[in-house]
Order: structure tokens, then sequence, then C-alpha cells
């Protein structure tokens, strides 16, 4: 979802991403490639299939080994002597200026700052600084309401697939009656589960906005 908010908003003719989705990353797991159109929505088909054809075609492809690119310095970067430009962006902030045009944040934290507690389970996927960014930042909850929020290479050696199985942990604690509401995402925040205390669970394979 926070890659299609980037497409739309930089007008873009699409976006490419690679992502392991909920199944087990690292370098000995899985691992794909997405690709989202102009629209922020995944590629039809159509489109897929024309780009396998071309694939089919290639007889090399170059790697320049002397970039070094600072991924901490936002802003454009030049390389070849102007020839390739490379923009670093906070694609967080640009979701978060996505919600708040979506949701009343400011209802929202007046709900958060009482007594309604949450339990966001990022999995150790990318929805880590997404969910620190807008749960306990914009919206005021507690730091410990976002837990496993540090995106890693093998997702920490967990399976990152939001359900009864392997988000387990999560409902174990939700059992305890301190939270009201927990959540749960898979690797690329494309997959999620919610579990209220009164154990009513859902999954939905598109939750994201």
């Amino acid at each position: 979802p926070a890659v299609s908010t980037v497409i739309r908003k930089r007008k873009s003719l699409g976006g490419i991403i690679l992502t392991a989705s909920h199944n087990p990353g690292g370098p000995d797991g899985d691992f794909g490639i997405k690709y989202n159109t102009g629209n922020g929505g995944p590629a039809p088909e159509s489109v897929t299939k024309a780009i396998f054809e071309k694939t089919k075609s290639m007889r090399e492809y170059k790697i320049c080994n002397d970039i070094r690119v600072d991924f901490d310095c936002l802003g454009e970067q030049m390389f070849l002597d102007g020839q390739f430009v490379l923009e670093i962006i906070d694609s967080v902030a640009d979701y978060a200026a996505l919600m708040k045009e979506i949701f009343d944040f400011e209802l929202l934290r007046k709900f958060l700052g009482g007594e309604f507690r949450i339990l966001i389970d990022a999995m150790s996927g990318v929805m880590g600084p997404y969910a620190k960014r807008i749960f306990c930042e914009e919206l005021g909850a507690p730091v410990e309401s976002v837990i496993r929020s540090e995106p890693l290479e093998n997702f920490g050696g967990g399976h990152p697939d939001p359900n009864l199985t392997y988000a387990a942990d999560l409902v174990n604690v939700l059992r305890k009656g301190e939270h009201d509401f927990g959540a749960a995402f898979d690797g690329d925040g494309v997959n999620a589960e919610r579990v209220w205390s009164l154990f009513c669970f859902l999954s939905s394979p598109r939750i994201g906005i």
C-alpha cells in the first residue's frame, strides 16, 4: 500500500517491489518481485506477460559496481557525471500524510489516549516503521504498542504470515486481556489479521489502503 501511495503521488509509470511477501525471507528463504502500474495497483496479467516475453530476448545486462548510495540521506544523489540521478525519499511520511487525508487523526488520537489498548505486531517486516510513525508518533499510542517493529532481512527467523499459526504469539498475549485490539501484518504489509479482546478473528488479503 505504501508503494502504491508513492507511485500515485509522484505520478510514476510504475513501481518495482522486492518482497518475500508472507513467505519466509532471507538468503535461504523466498524472494519475489512485484510490479505495480501507474494507478498504484498490481500489474494485470497482460502487463506481466508482456514483461516476461521481453525477458526472453535479453542477451546481457550490465552492472555498475562503482555506485555507492547513501540510503540514510534524503534527496537526490548524482552519479556518472549526472547521467544517473537517484532520489531517496521518506515513504513513511508520504503514507502517513495520505492516512491523514482519509482518517480523522485527531479523533483517533483522543480514542487511543483513553482506555482502549492496542497491540500491533509488524512481524519484523516492512510495516514496523509505518506502524511506529502512525500509531505511536502520530496517534500517541505507547511505544510498547508496536512489537517486532525493526525490519529484518529474514524476518527474525519467523514466518511473516499473519494467521493463527504464525501470529500465535499475538493471540496468546491478547488472551491475557490486557489489550482491546491486536493486529499483525505480513512481510510487505498487504495481508493482515485483526483480533479483538472478545476473540473475533478476521483475516483479509487486502486490508491496506
